[in-house]
């Protein structure tokens, strides 16, 4: 039988470190916040319903994790006691807990879902109280976990700890998982008898052992649970964020010239054998197919590219790109909430937007569809195999239908017919002469 999980996300702190005006737990990584990047976890890790713990004025907060799960309660600290307290403000979905209880962090972003799960496994086999922790290459300010055969006994604060504790490297990474049936028993057992008088979500490793009761410790690599508490640590975590993506991209099959210039989203999707050149950037809804040339500093977001398509050099794709199978959309050009159709080329300094260019259509340099009148936006239709001339303006609502042939420079605001030849630039006139006698003219002032 499987068993039901919730997870409490605790985001009441208001980061003033951050030097913000908005909540800490909000300011993203990879295009996300970070409360949403715990939230995903969660749900990944099994959970069915999250608790959120926010401070006053923080419904920010609550839409960015609804955004990810619909099944969200939340629930208000209005004073700061500490993290059993921040927990027990989440008491009314304890009364009936589901099976697993997971405690996370919304300033701990990287945590992982496998990780999340692991701890529920600890659960399933025995434990009731799961703590996560990691080998500390500076553990100087963090609590350690003080193991005895196997069962984890204390979490003891550097300040607190003995000469021989404080030589232990494996230090509290704060979150926790508890059985459902004993969280609650434990919380309120907490007492705040301590120079803060804060009540510690810690304290619960000892009342338990006091009880007779399984915990045990495991272990994460640090940089899945750094924490965010300023400007310098969020650039440190999306930095490792990178590193992870870039990492999986070519794990799984994606060639990366120049790793270290590359910046994916959250939820950037590469294919195999795509090849990413220099000085990408993804933004967030990408989703590029196998086989895919990336061309460098080429900037996509909310787009999809179909198989064998060329990105760039220089090239942007903003929301609503769609380019299918072989197409091509080149230097210095920029494509807006329109279909590039299979085989379609768009190769140099054109803006297409609100447009569906057809099969296997060429797009010359310089074109632009006009879908913009200050008030609406109209869209542009392109048939297969119409070729548009270089440096031509497509006035939107305007269709262009199969085959056609636009003449360079052509501003088109009617129909073109299927197959035929459209010009609408000025006849071309020649004064003989005239550019020597206005060279003499003005040379002799």
């Amino acid at each position: 039988m499987q068993r039901s999980c919730q997870a409490i996300i605790l985001a009441a702190g208001q980061g003033t470190r951050m030097k913000s005006s908005k909540p800490k737990v909000l300011h993203q990584v990879a295009h996300l916040p970070m409360v949403s990047h715990v939230a995903k976890a969660a749900i990944n890790a099994g959970s069915q319903k999250i608790s959120l713990v926010v401070g006053p004025d923080m419904d920010p907060v609550l839409k960015a994790v609804r955004s990810i799960h619909k099944n969200v309660q939340s629930h208000q600290q209005i004073e700061r006691l500490g993290t059993a307290h921040a927990v027990l403000a989440a008491e009314s979905d304890l009364g009936q807990p589901l099976d697993d209880v997971i405690i996370l962090y919304g300033d701990t972003p990287l945590v992982e879902s496998q990780t999340i799960a692991s701890m529920r496994a600890a659960l399933s086999n025995g434990a009731d109280v799961v703590v996560l922790g990691f080998r500390a290459e500076k553990p100087d300010p963090y609590g350690r976990l003080l193991e005895e055969e196997g069962q984890l006994v204390a979490i003891r604060e550097a300040k607190d700890a003995s000469e021989d504790e404080l030589k232990v490297d494996f230090c509290n990474a704060g979150i926790m998982a508890f059985s459902g049936k004993i969280i609650l028993q434990l919380l309120k057992r907490i007492d705040n008898d301590n120079a803060q008088k804060e009540y510690y979500l810690t304290d619960a490793v000892e009342l338990a052992n006091r009880s007779g009761l399984k915990v045990v410790a495991m272990e994460a690599e640090e940089a899945e649970v750094q924490g965010v508490n300023s400007r310098l640590e969020l650039a440190r975590v999306e930095a490792t964020f990178q590193q992870r993506a870039r990492l999986n991209a070519m794990t799984e099959g994606a060639t990366l010239q120049d790793p270290e210039t590359v910046y994916f989203a959250h939820d950037t999707e590469i294919g195999r054998d795509v090849v990413i050149e220099q000085n990408v950037v993804f933004g967030p809804g990408v989703e590029v197919a196998d086989e895919a040339t990336i061309r460098a500093f080429s900037h996509l977001e909310g787009a999809k590219v179909a198989s064998h398509c060329v990105i760039g050099p220089y090239a942007r794709l903003r929301p609503g790109a769609d380019l299918r199978e072989a197409a091509k959309v080149g230097n210095f050009c920029e494509v807006k909430k329109a279909v590039i159709d299979q085989g379609a080329k768009v190769n140099h300094l054109s803006y297409i937007g609100d447009a569906h260019v057809g099969a296997k259509a060429n797009i010359g340099a310089g074109t632009i569809t006009c879908n913009y009148d200050g008030f609406n936006k109209s869209k542009t239709e392109i048939g297969a195999g119409a070729f548009i001339g270089s440096n031509s303006a497509l006035v939107a609502p305007v269709i262009v239908e199969e085959g056609a042939i636009v003449g360079a420079g052509s501003v088109i605001t009617k129909t073109v017919e299927a197959n035929s030849l459209t010009l609408t630039r000025a006849k071309q006139m020649a004064l003989s002469n005239w550019a020597t006698k206005f060279r003499e003219k003005n040379s002799k002032g």
